[in-house]
């Protein structure tokens, strides 16, 4: 016992040190604020030497983590980056005399660098959100015993069993059995899909009725779930023609700079009179005021307010380069079920016999799916206590045909409730001038209901839009923004959905690599694409598409692929980021050009010796400044 608690304790300790470790390189920026306004206090009261060493600490903790990363890049690549530049530039300051000013320089880049590895270091965890989806073990029969192995170790040919409540461990054919397997971690269809002798079952799929033996068809490296799991992988390491586009101007300017400063330095003395003292004094002024600390502020402070006045209303943006491809979006891709509709089925029609009495029908009806842990059985019932039928029959005997229906024997004889063939196809056909046809061309699921004269009445249920779609849809259209639903159902759903929802335009049965192909056309026809989605299947879209957006309400997997999260699932609100993203890349631009220009002046007035190192470091930090407070504005749009 004392050897346990001794382990638990150890592994706390772990844990808070883990914790504290992955915040390190932000509080390390912080404690570097936190000096340099000591110094700064030191300074103003006359301390200006016992304000150096509080200077130097905060170099050394707030520009360490940018400084190594730095040197690491330079090492690898063999060529200087930005971060090389910034601890150049703080050097530089401190050379000259201006401790505060270096340091103020650290400390900027450092924070802006923690916020982002802050948010970078969790996208590894959708990884292994998927992996739990495949179960880790499988039911295999051999010669007729059971025996429990790893699924890893199934091969082609097994055969293997499958109970209700288990998922499935591997792609398959069935050879033995009915059932109704849940697909949505597939397909995205909430209605479970009757599957029996002969039909394809995949990985990941929930087994909702009856027992069923699988023959796997497919190595485990290659169902479903594994080519979902490869596909968020691949999609997530190809970087975005913006961050190619940095990549590539971070080196160019880093080598500008730094010839300037070079030549600064040593040309003068040669070709004019200056002398080798003042021409080091250029050249540190060029060191310090061509420093990029303008150009960061010019971004990052913008990307936070836009991402602090998104999350007030709901909206939660996983990293500023989300934030600014939400302001780029030209198309948006949608899944149906759980996004566009509410994700579960509900009755929407009741269509009963001449002459037949609506409340008797109905109380037969769910007596009998009382029984039944079926979602669209669970659908009836619900519907019944919504009409205020809170009385059950006592069944005298129910048998339930998994994925086909349920029967119940009562005093006035037997009743079905179930699917076409479980009360007679052609009475099913023929039952009110064929209604269930028309029906099921509304994208409508239609169970019957059968008693001893013969069918007599129908349910017909539905997974309905959510009621804020049609105006999310139109306040998304007048922004110019081409709308796509992407689905599993078949065509007669699909169509009907996207008449109600008011999309532009559909794809029907949509598989998981589907989907991600079709954002790549968009992408190729149209411009930058944004998937909203809520399921597993939605993964790999969400990882392809330039913005991922998950809803909130949905599935852990779809979450962690996401860019974007609507905490509250109020889909108007992707309009409202969108807007918000455009103002944001407005402000950025300004800023960019406000900076570049302010250093372009600085370093000209450096060169032609009217410029002195008080201002110019006043030009450079007041721009910072300037640019910092315009970012700030987008704290109340």
């Amino acid at each position: 016992m004392a050897a346990t608690t001794e382990r638990l304790v150890i592994n706390n300790r772990r844990n808070r040190f883990g914790k504290w470790k992955d915040h390190a390189e932000l509080l390390a920026a912080l404690v570097s604020g936190v000096l340099i306004v000591v110094g700064w206090l030191l300074e103003s009261y006359g301390l200006a030497a016992a304000a150096i060493p509080v200077y130097c600490g905060a170099f050394m903790i707030g520009g360490y983590a940018k400084a190594r990363e730095g040197m690491e890049e330079t090492f690898k690549h063999k060529q200087l980056n930005v971060e090389m530049l910034m601890v150049f530039a703080a050097v530089g300051a401190a050379i000259i005399g201006y401790w505060a000013e270096g340091a103020i320089l650290i400390f900027i880049f450092a924070l802006s660098g923690a916020l982002e590895t802050y948010t970078m270091d969790k996208s590894h965890k959708e990884i292994s959100a998927l992996m739990k989806l495949q179960p880790e073990e499988a039911v295999l029969l051999e010669s007729g015993q059971e025996t429990i192995v790893p699924a890893a170790k199934l091969r082609i040919g097994d055969s293997i069993l499958i109970r209700p409540g288990e998922r499935v461990p591997a792609d398959g054919n069935i050879i033995e059995g009915m059932t109704a397997l849940n697909e949505a971690a597939i397909t995205g269809e909430a209605i479970p899909v009757t599957k029996a002798v002969g039909q394809e079952v995949f990985a990941g799929t929930l087994n909702v009725q009856g027992s069923v033996v699988v023959m796997i068809t497919k190595p485990m490296e290659e169902t479903m779930v594994q080519k979902i799991i490869r596909m968020v992988q691949t999609a997530k390491e190809e970087k975005s023609p913006s961050q190619l586009f940095i990549e590539r101007f971070e080196g160019l300017y880093v080598k500008v700079v730094l010839i300037a400063v070079a030549l600064v330095a040593l040309l003068p003395p040669l070709l004019f009179d200056w002398t080798w003292l003042n021409a080091w004094y250029r050249a540190m002024i060029l060191l310090v005021v061509a420093s990029p600390c303008a150009l960061v502020a010019s971004i990052m402070p913008a990307v936070l307010s836009a991402i602090s006045a998104n999350a007030k209303r709901g909206i939660l943006f996983k990293g500023g380069v989300h934030v600014e491809h939400a302001g780029k979006i030209k198309a948006i891709a949608f899944d149906k079920t759980g996004t566009l509709t509410k994700g579960k089925p509900e009755v929407c029609d009741f269509i009963l016999r001449e002459g037949a009495n609506k409340d008797d029908v109905l109380l037969h009806a769910v007596s009998i799916e009382h029984h039944s842990t079926h979602p669209l059985a669970e659908a009836i019932v619900a519907y019944a206590k919504e009409k205020g039928s809170t009385r059950l029959l006592n069944p005298i005997q129910v048998q339930d045909t998994p994925g086909v229906g349920v029967k119940g024997r009562f005093d006035d004889g037997e009743w079905r409730v179930g699917q076409a063939a479980f009360v007679g196809e052609q009475e099913a056909e023929h039952f009110q001038n064929g209604v269930a046809k028309k029906l099921a061309a509304e994208g409508k699921t239609v169970v019957f209901i059968q008693d001893t004269n013969g069918i007599v009445g129908v349910l017909a249920l539905r997974d309905e839009i959510r009621p804020e779609t049609l105006a999310a849809m139109k306040a998304l259209q007048k922004q110019g923004i081409q709308l796509v639903m992407l689905t599993g159902d078949g065509e007669e759903t699909a169509q009907a959905i996207a008449e109600q929802s008011g999309v532009d335009r559909y794809v029907s049965r949509c598989m998981p690599d589907k989907k991600a192909e079709e954002i790549k056309r968009i992408r190729q026809e149209i411009g930058t694409v944004a998937m909203v989605g809520d399921g597993i299947n939605d993964a790999p879209a969400l990882a392809a598409a330039d913005l991922g957006v998950a809803m909130g309400g949905g599935s852990d997997v779809a979450l962690e692929t996401a860019d974007m999260v609507l905490m509250k699932n109020e889909l108007p609100n992707i309009a409202d980021a969108i807007k918000r993203s455009k103002k944001m890349n407005r402000i950025v631009k300004q800023n960019i050009v406000f900076s570049i220009a302010v250093v372009l002046l600085l370093v000209l007035s450096n060169f032609m010796q009217v410029l002195d190192l008080p201002l110019g470091v006043i030009g450079h930090e007041g721009s910072t400044i300037l640019v910092i407070l315009n970012g700030l504005r987008l704290l109340n749009g």
